[in-house]
């Protein structure tokens, strides 16, 4: 009787096992040349997959507690500035201006604050937001649809059509997009016809080789799979032990035969049927061939686990990952954001100092306001791109 695997195999196992060896010094066809291709890409997949999953597990709970406690400070500093900034302002001596200033940052400071959760924001809030919030946002919508539109219309070289219509830079950036499709698509529609007249003379009959040959990767992937079942069998075994390992091998079979995963059944059928490891050169093109279609899924497959795993990695993370960049880049790129954070927080404990004095809180709302314009034009200009 053959003796079975201690382990199972993984997606992640090497791959170098099954690729094609000729013997001697034969060169590969181009068919065994596409296979073992396939075979380097997915363990190329699978090893990025390990690498980002390893490194989130040392890093992201630390990470995630640094920003979580960031994000509470945060929002008791900006608690902080709102309840001093109201009370300068019934005291400090300002213009009509500077009060009006004083409070647009005090409404975004409520507005970053969620005020239903705290009574005394929701105060401040009621007191603020119904005084002559509706005034200062019709006049800054109307002055940020203007500065958009000069920027709409400069990005697509011609003036927007009927501009009076628009008063807001929501209406500003719709109009934008209409016009710019518009044009987009008259564009695209030129050349389209351009292209199926071309096309038109010139119609290739499709070569029957290039259809792909699902039926038979099938076929190839159910023949690898009917071995393993037929020798895994427990009901075959009278050996307890051996029988508990054969069940266990048998559900990592069924497992990757129900997610096509060539790669581990043909780890098992090397290690469980101790097949020679020169049949995948011995293999007939149509079967290489066949096999090569699944491996291409089974690649699809993988690379939208590690693409999945990124993108809800640097979501969590607040940070843009790349499985493509080294471990240390992804640490660098941690500690900047942790650097960050504590930056932030040093400057609202900066802002709670400075608008404690006249000439401060002054100077302090007019680089405020300033900087919440450069905001809204950079805003604008990310929704038009």
């Amino acid at each position: 009787m053959s003796p079975l695997p201690e382990e199972t195999p993984s997606v992640a196992a090497p791959t170098l096992g099954l690729r094609v060896q000729p013997p001697d010094n034969d060169s590969l066809t181009p068919a065994q040349q596409a296979f073992n291709q396939l075979l380097a890409r997915i363990e190329a997949a699978s090893v990025q997959m390990a690498r980002l999953q390893a490194w989130s597990d040392r890093h992201r709970y630390a990470h995630m507690q640094v920003l979580y406690e960031a994000a509470n400070q945060t929002a008791h500093l900006h608690k902080s500035l709102l309840l001093l900034l109201h009370e300068r302002v019934q005291t400090a001596d300002l213009t009509a201006q500077q009060q009006r200033m004083a409070r647009q940052q005090m409404r975004r400071l409520i507005t970053q604050l969620s005020p239903s959760s705290d009574p005394q924001v929701q105060a401040l809030h009621e007191l603020y937001h119904e005084e002559d919030a509706a005034h200062d946002a019709a006049q800054d919508s109307m002055l940020a649809a203007q500065r958009l539109r000069e920027k709409i219309e400069d990005a697509m070289g011609q003036p927007l059509h009927n501009p009076s219509l628009y008063q807001s830079p929501d209406e500003v950036l719709a109009a934008g997009m209409r016009q710019w499709q518009q044009q987009h698509d008259a564009d695209a529609a030129r050349k389209a016809a351009k292209r199926a007249a071309r096309k038109a003379q010139r119609r290739p009959t499709p070569h029957p080789q290039h259809v792909p040959q699902q039926s038979d990767a099938k076929s190839a992937i159910r023949t690898v799979y009917r071995q393993l079942a037929s020798l895994l069998h427990p009901d075959r075994e009278m050996d307890p032990q051996a029988q508990q390992r054969k069940t266990r091998l048998m559900g990592e079979v069924n497992a990757a035969y129900e997610r096509q995963d060539l790669t581990t059944l043909l780890h098992l059928q090397l290690q469980v049927a101790q097949v020679d490891p020169q049949h995948m050169a011995r293999m007939s093109h149509d079967k290489l061939a066949a096999m090569s279609v699944l491996l291409k899924e089974q690649l699809a497959a993988l690379q939208d686990d590690v693409w999945q795993l990124q993108s809800r990695l640097s979501q969590e993370l607040c940070v843009a990952l790349d499985v493509q960049s080294s471990e240390d880049t992804w640490t660098q790129a941690l500690q900047r954001i942790q650097a960050d954070r504590r930056y932030a927080l040093e400057r609202l404990q900066a802002d709670l100092r400075r608008i404690q004095h006249d000439s401060e809180l002054k100077r302090w709302l007019k680089e405020q306001a300033l900087q919440a314009k450069e905001q809204a034009k950079a805003a604008a200009l990310d929704g038009l791109l």
